[in-house]
């Protein structure tokens, strides 16, 4: 009933609590520029008997671009689940009827190699065609949209405003700065290109090449207006060994789709950083059982020497560290304006996880059986994305414009290999030896799909083993029912013919005679009247009866109804007559 207008309440009332939404909420934290009404864009896809209602895309709805200033061509992406700390997203479309598995890759438009509208920071903004990139604030970082797993590959970079270049109406005095490299899933996006193990990257202020935050010298710097190469050579990928189920090589995705603002998302946690790699940062001298860290005392140059080998004075190497890999015949080199830089990095991190303890897993496992079967769970595993992706970090304002290919401003020689190591002398019509980066996306595509029809595949056996199995238990539990009822057969007819017996023996019985002491009244007891006339042993001199005890008198004549008078026993008939 509602309350009269009339009546204004003393106090204000106290906010009702929001009843929880009937669908599971994304484990993910929402996006920070989501208004209030709308707190939590991220719900798990509901059944399937709900999907099919849904469209079914072959092409992601978005991104929907918004200029940052009128007539700008660089703009911030909205509908597209940006990648946050912990978590990675790709697009999902719906699968038809007749699929087990509920949602399956897709793409998003432009359908070619571009930086990835998922995978950068928030801070980076784009052009419609994404290969315009532009930084906002201090060093933040993109990937593009496809990694590289092995081969030889090759794409460019154009600065377009870098190298500590000040625009003429700009307040930051430090400039705007381009970093240039490859990284791996695990790199952060809110630092620079070589901040961590995960990375390498090149410098444009000093043209120094960088890993692991220490930067060495290496090329030449580059500034705005200059074109830089990328070139990355990786070794054919390792197989997964069939009798190791725990190899890290094996491929098995983790993902759960969601809806995010009524596009269908696949979301993932983000391979963690590990305390192997994590502990190449320690500048304090530490030595490892991976690899040596180098001492934080600087040279006479004012720099941190290079790694050269195990300290001495450092602590003993930690056991409880796992060895790091290393992928063999790796190697990283830039160009500038169409000159080789060298080889700047060699002996590259293997991008695959590194193999889980047994501990770990045993541990990793109960919490699995405990968190459910829609909670997100660490990947051990390759998942069809690890490799190295070229990686680019802007500050403040720098802008920067990728080349894919397979048309390249300065094109590299056929043979980057051998100009690298110095044996470039070649025939007149050389073979290329290495590919534009344009080409590894439909390759890349094709390996999602193939990944998608695997799982297909998977999940129908899946289903069908569990269907056997439920199988098997119904006619186990029909066997033990049957069991059980020829088992009550079996005891009621034993009770029956243990109750015929009875009732035979009771017919064919004599009949009781009806008197007190027979056992058809309870267990005899000796006669009362003989108990009266038994006496005690005679004297054999004085031949004399021992007196009666007064006691077995009177239990003789309350019990048998008698008395004795005079020596004789008379009963109550003769008494009163």
């Amino acid at each position: 009933m509602q309350t009269d207008a009339v009546h204004v309440p003393t106090q204000p009332p106290r906010k009702r609590k929001r009843a929880v939404p009937a669908s599971a909420s994304s484990p993910a934290p929402s996006d920070p520029g989501i208004s209030p009404a709308n707190a939590d864009p991220t719900e798990v896809i509901p059944s399937r008997a709900d999907l099919f209602s849904r469209p079914r895309l072959s092409i992601s709805r978005g991104p929907i671009f918004i200029p940052t200033a009128e007539g700008s061509e660089y703009c911030k992406t909205d509908l597209v689940a940006v990648n946050r700390i912990g978590f990675r997203y790709c697009p999902a479309g719906i699968n038809p009827p007749g699929h087990v598995q509920p949602c399956r890759t897709i793409e998003s438009n432009p359908t070619a190699y571009r930086v990835s509208w998922e995978d950068r920071s928030p801070s980076i903004k784009v052009t419609k065609d994404g290969l315009g990139l532009a930084g906002s604030i201090g060093f933040r970082s993109a990937r593009c949209n496809a990694p590289v797993r092995e081969g030889r590959w090759y794409m460019e970079v154009k600065i377009l405003h870098g190298g500590g270049e000040r625009l003429a109406d700009e307040s930051k005095r430090e400039g705007a700065h381009v970093r240039l490299g490859w990284g791996r899933r695990e790199a952060p996006l809110n630092g620079p290109v070589g901040l961590d193990g995960y990375s390498y990257g090149y410098r444009d202020k000093t043209g120094e090449k960088v890993t692991l935050s220490r930067p060495r010298q290496y090329g030449q710097p580059f500034n705005s207006g200059d074109v830089v190469g990328m070139y990355i050579s990786l070794p054919p990928r390792r197989q997964p060994d069939p009798k190791d189920p725990h190899d890290p090589a094996h491929v098995k995705r983790e993902r759960i789709p969601i809806d995010l603002k009524g596009q269908e998302m696949f979301e993932m946690l983000e391979y963690p950083q590990s305390k192997e790699m994590t502990s190449l940062m320690d500048y304090s001298a530490k030595s490892t059982s991976s690899v040596s860290v180098p001492s934080s005392k600087k040279t006479a140059s004012g720099k941190i020497p290079e790694r050269s080998g195990p300290i001495s004075g450092g602590k003993p190497a930690q056991s409880s560290l796992r060895p790091l890999p290393i992928l063999a015949n790796s190697r990283i080199a830039f160009f500038v304006n169409g000159q080789s830089q060298g080889i700047a990095f060699d002996g590259l991190y293997d991008y695959l996880p590194l193999r889980q303890t047994d501990i770990s897993r045993k541990g990793k496992e109960k919490k699995r059986t405990r968190e459910g079967v829609k909670e997100h769970r660490e990947n051990p595993f390759d998942d069809g994305t690890l490799g190295y992706y070229p990686f680019i970090s802007l500050f403040n304002d720098a802008c920067a414009r990728l080349n894919p290919g397979p048309d390249f401003e300065f094109p590299p020689p056929p043979n980057i290999d051998a100009l690298l190591d110095g044996t470039h002398a070649l025939p007149d019509n050389p073979e290329r030896v290495w590919r534009p980066i344009c080409e590894r996306y439909p390759e890349y595509m094709q390996e999602q799909w193939a990944l998608d029809e695997h799982e297909e595949q998977d999940a129908r056996a899946e289903v069908a083993r569990i269907a056997a199995n439920e199988k098997i238990e119904v006619e186990k539990q029909l066997l033990r029912a049957k069991k059980r009822q020829q088992a009550e057969e079996r005891k009621r007819a034993k009770a029956e013919q243990a109750f015929q017996s009875d009732i035979q023996l009771m017919v064919h019985a004599p009949s009781p005679t009806l008197h007190p002491n027979n056992s058809a009244f309870g267990a005899p007891s000796p006669s009362p009247l003989r108990c009266s006339m038994a006496y005690d042993e005679v004297d054999p001199i004085s031949r004399e009866l021992s007196p009666l005890p007064s006691t077995t008198a009177e239990n003789i004549q309350h019990n048998a109804g008698v008395h004795i008078t005079n020596g004789q026993v008379m009963d109550q008939q003769h008494l009163y007559a």
